[in-house]
């Protein structure tokens, strides 16, 4: 049973601090709240560098080892801390989210700066990245988790579209200023010297993650008992939560689905894609990249303009299948000019059907479960490392464009499945998800 507020952390700032009147109300609705000015460039600056040391490192690992089967088990890495994202929602609603995200993001910079001192030394290795980054691996996932609900808790439902959207830019815009300064960086001035800035990212994001507003923290506590619950039955509890709220449970299922047969072609297999399809260096892995997060980014930022417009359930399972369907044109394109455009669609449809899916999720939860509920939400993503090691024996059997092709398809054909289990929930316009 919920007690209410324990203790509350420190208040730099009220939560609502609607700063109407000075110079913050010329700005979208969202950055006029204090909260929100903190945390939109602390987000940027930790994305910013989560997506330098993915390419850079992703592109270390193909050279050395030449095997698509060590990049997949590479870029599984980044998501290894899926399992403990339900947890980090635990433990955020606890302690705060803030100041979990600002452990989480010194962690980030101490790793950053320990793989920066094996690459000047000149000692870096597979093996080295391999477990540095698999630590930070374990704590990766759950940053997104905090964000989300730092922002629900901190914007009003009015403009909670708007601010999803303009967070959700900061990932995407990482893809595409992060992608090509790693690349760029790495070409001139070494591994060594990338991973330096990576650093400086990391510090500036927790410096930055401070200001943000320090949300109360929620002790939950046993009503048969009167003493407080644990962690792990916090978990249990929000587990229930979610299977027992349908729009809720459908919109895990496509996440689920997504990170499974969708994301391990751009969170994974891009480098192989760049080499071994297009015969590109790394500049043109960037480009690539680049393409995915630029309609990524147009697409976040569309939602964070129309959004308001948008009905999140049915949105979702559209802009899905419009995902789908780019991926598989990608597939199936010989040219890289195809691919570079294609690549655009494809980014726009992604990023619009996974903010709107964050909406749903953040509007259809009790405040008292929502960290809990988008730690569970990370946990779908463990399906991407799975659908990324399954990759790799696969487009070695039977080839890349036949492997994505099989994925796109299958995804098409669940999402179809899900829209129509789930249609009173997410599809019909009086729907739940759809408010």
């Amino acid at each position: 049973m919920y007690l209410g507020h324990a203790f509350e952390s420190f208040h730099l700032n009220d939560i609502k601090d609607q700063v109407s009147d000075t110079p913050f109300r010329f700005l979208p609705a969202p950055f006029r709240v204090r909260s929100f000015r903190f945390q939109w460039p602390a987000d940027l600056a930790a994305s910013w560098a989560f997506e330098m040391e993915t390419i850079v490192l992703g592109w270390y690992v193909l050279v050395e080892t030449g095997s698509v089967l060590w990049l997949a088990a590479f870029g599984s890495l980044q998501f290894g801390g899926t399992l403990l994202a339900p947890l980090f929602g635990v433990i955020g609603d606890r302690m705060g989210h803030r100041n979990l995200l600002c452990v989480m993001r010194g962690i980030y910079a101490a790793l950053a700066l320990l793989m920066a001192a094996f690459a000047l030394a000149g000692a870096l290795s597979p093996v080295v990245v391999f477990v540095i980054y698999g630590m930070n691996g374990l704590v990766r996932p759950s940053d997104l988790v905090m964000r989300n609900a730092i922002v629900g808790e901190t914007i009003d439902s009015v403009h909670l579209m708007s601010a999803m959207g303009i967070s959700r830019s900061t990932l995407d815009s990482a893809r595409v200023v992060g992608a090509l300064t790693g690349a760029g960086i790495v070409t001139a001035l070494g591994i060594g010297a990338a991973y330096v800035v990576i650093v400086v990212f990391y510090a500036l994001s927790l410096l930055l993650s401070l200001g943000i507003a320090s949300t109360r923290a929620h002790v939950v506590t046993s009503e048969a008992a009167g003493v407080p619950a644990s962690h792990w039955g916090d978990l249990r509890d929000s587990l229930a939560y979610v299977w027992t709220t349908p729009q809720l449970l459908a919109a895990m299922c496509l996440a689920c689905l997504v990170n499974l047969t969708a994301f391990p072609f751009v969170n994974g297999l891009l480098p192989y894609m760049a080499r071994e399809v297009y015969q590109l260096d790394q500049n043109g892995l960037g480009f690539l990249v680049a393409s995915f997060a630029s309609g990524a980014l147009l697409g976040s930022t569309s939602l964070s303009m129309f959004g308001h417009a948008i009905r999140p359930g049915r949105a979702m399972v559209m802009f899905c299948a419009g995902w789908y369907l780019a991926l598989l044109i990608v597939a199936q394109a010989d040219s890289v000019n195809t691919g570079f455009i294609v690549l655009v669609v494809a980014g726009f449809m992604q990023s619009v059907s996974m903010v709107v899916l964050a909406v749903l999720l953040v509007r259809n939860s009790e405040p008292r479960f929502r960290g809990r509920v988008m730690g569970v939400r990370m946990l779908a993503v463990y399906s991407l490392p799975i659908g990324l090691m399954a990759s790799g024996p696969l487009i070695e059997r039977f080839g890349f464009k036949a492997t994505m092709s099989a994925y796109c398809l299958v995804g098409l054909a669940v999402t179809a499945l899900i829209a129509w289990h789930w249609r009173a929930y997410i599809w019909t316009a009086g729907a739940p998800g759809n408010k």
